[in-house]
């Protein structure tokens, strides 16, 4: 048994190790003002620390009861900021709203107003990013750009949002040159909408994962979501 401890302390260190090497290397290559946030879903407690301990204070997960359990063990960090990054189902607002620092993924009116009510009931107010298709994708959720044009007076009538921005995800499979040309298309409709907004405080634009970051800064993204770049291969 004391084996197996020593075997798996080795491989804690060997994995806080490279966690922090691959923060080192992402770091130099983002610029300042481009906010880093880890991927940590599917990973143990030990990786978010050791991301941490490397400088990391934003975490991005997509199933809300793992997100409760990770924050409520590492509660006396309280410099850490969570941010939810899946399809939120109706059923979960309330626990998004009470655990969550972020929702990065408001994809539909429906959701906008059944968040704003839970708000106006005394439910904590996070940032929000509006989830927008910049391309045909079946595997998505979120608006494409005619329908949030559509939605957009009423969404800014919901007096309770604090929007701060847009998120996207590009389609799988797309080429370099295409990848890059979807993340401006996004850049430019973010800016429209800041010109546009009312009331919002419409500073961030949430694109770009471990496969595409690099073009999603080029184009202009404030919030880039990675999660193999930091951690390795997901484990499930």
């Amino acid at each position: 048994m004391a084996g197996a401890t020593v075997g798996n302390t080795e491989a804690s260190l060997t994995d806080a190790i490279a966690i922090a090497d691959n923060i080192a290397k992402l770091r130099a290559e983002v610029p300042e003002g481009v906010r880093v946030v880890a991927v940590s879903k599917y990973k143990p407690i030990e990786a978010i620390r050791a991301a941490r301990e490397a400088g990391v204070r934003d975490f991005g997960e997509s199933r809300i009861q793992e997100a409760i359990e990770k924050r409520q063990a590492l509660s006396e960090l309280e410099e850490l900021r969570w941010h939810f990054i899946g399809h939120l189902q109706s059923n979960k607002v309330n626990a998004a709203l009470q655990h969550m620092d972020w929702i990065h993924s408001v994809d539909s009116l429906k959701l906008a107003r059944r968040i704003n009510g839970a708000i106006g009931r005394g439910l904590s107010s996070p940032k929000l990013c509006l989830q927008v298709k910049f391309a045909p994708d079946p595997d998505k959720f979120g608006w494409h750009e005619d329908e949030l044009l559509a939605d957009w007076e009423t969404l800014e009538s919901l007096e309770n949002l604090d929007v701060r921005g847009l998120m996207t995800i590009a389609p799988l499979g797309l080429g370099e040159a295409q990848t890059r040309s979807l993340f401006e298309r996004a850049r430019h409709f973010w800016q429209e909408r800041q010109t546009a907004s009312q009331r919002w405080q419409f500073d961030t634009l949430s694109m770009g994962m471990s496969g595409d970051y690099r073009p999603a800064i080029a184009a202009g993204a404030t919030v880039v979501r990675v999660g193999r770049t930091i951690f390795g291969d997901r484990s499930s």
